[in-house]
């Protein structure tokens, strides 16, 4: 197994576990205790662990940004809840734009059956998992290559998207708070959600229930009225009275 991929699956067992043990994680890979510090020190210099006596501990700081592919693993049954209920709120010939998260590669996946549809995206998984799928024309935004993430973000990115005009915007975000409304780890993930939303009818936010009262680094924007927000299961009476108050559409499996 290459170093990378063994990191990744440390990372992998982190978020499901929240800790680990050099002695277990030796063992698992038939490597030595030196060779695990030295991934969990590696994991730590990037952000993602903090070193523990014997082992290490997942950071939990919200500005770190996790891999694409382990947070395709994370919540994986809610980012399917809400990938269903976004497919049934796009229509055939619908234009829409996807942003590079992990919710909306699995939206992607629901949209593969559409007969008509454009869909123009800053991620690269977006792009793979919709290639080749008669009826539905993929626009790249081309741009810098940003590879935890595997989205295509900067000035380049942000002229394209602003050369269109789409029905639908559908991103998500790391964290939403009534007050600081959505935020994200980063500046360029954050200047491209901003850019689609301007350039939609209609954005969508997907995000599942765990991101509520979440506030990340940097403020993103503040959804309007007439805006959707879609999310894995009912929120509290609080966040429903806002919403409504703000006109922003709820959509749950309840709703």
């Amino acid at each position: 197994m290459l170093a990378i991929e063994r990191k990744n699956e440390i990372l992998s067992i982190l978020q499901k576990e929240q800790r680990v043990l050099v002695s277990e994680l030796s063992k698992r890979y038939d490597v030595t205790d030196e060779t695990i510090r030295r991934d969990l020190e590696k994991l730590e210099q990037e952000g993602f662990v903090k070193r523990t006596y014997g082992g290490a501990v997942l950071n939990k700081n919200h500005d770190v940004d996790m891999p694409l592919r382990i947070r395709e693993k994370t919540n994986r049954d809610e980012k399917q809840i809400i990938a269903g209920l976004v497919r049934s709120l796009v229509e055939e010939g619908d234009r829409i734009m996807l942003d590079a998260s992990s919710t909306s590669l699995m939206i992607a996946k629901e949209l593969k059956e559409m007969k008509k549809l454009i869909v123009i995206t800053n991620s690269v998984e977006v792009l793979i998992e919709l290639a080749g799928h008669d009826g539905i024309q993929v626009i790249s935004t081309g741009g810098n290559l940003n590879e935890t993430s595997l989205s295509l973000v900067g000035n380049a990115a942000q002229k394209v998207l602003n050369g269109y005009h789409v029905d639908k915007a559908v991103f998500s975000c790391k964290g939403l708070d009534m007050e600081a409304g959505m935020t994200d780890s980063n500046e360029l993930d954050s200047d491209i959600k901003n850019a689609m939303s301007a350039c939609a009818d209609t954005a969508i936010l997907a995000v599942d229930s765990s991101k509520f009262d979440k506030v990340s680094f940097v403020k993103t924007m503040q959804l309007k009225s007439g805006d959707i927000l879609v999310t894995d299961r009912a929120p509290s009476r609080d966040w429903k009275t806002y919403l409504e108050e703000k006109g922003i559409r709820l959509v749950t499996p309840a709703e």
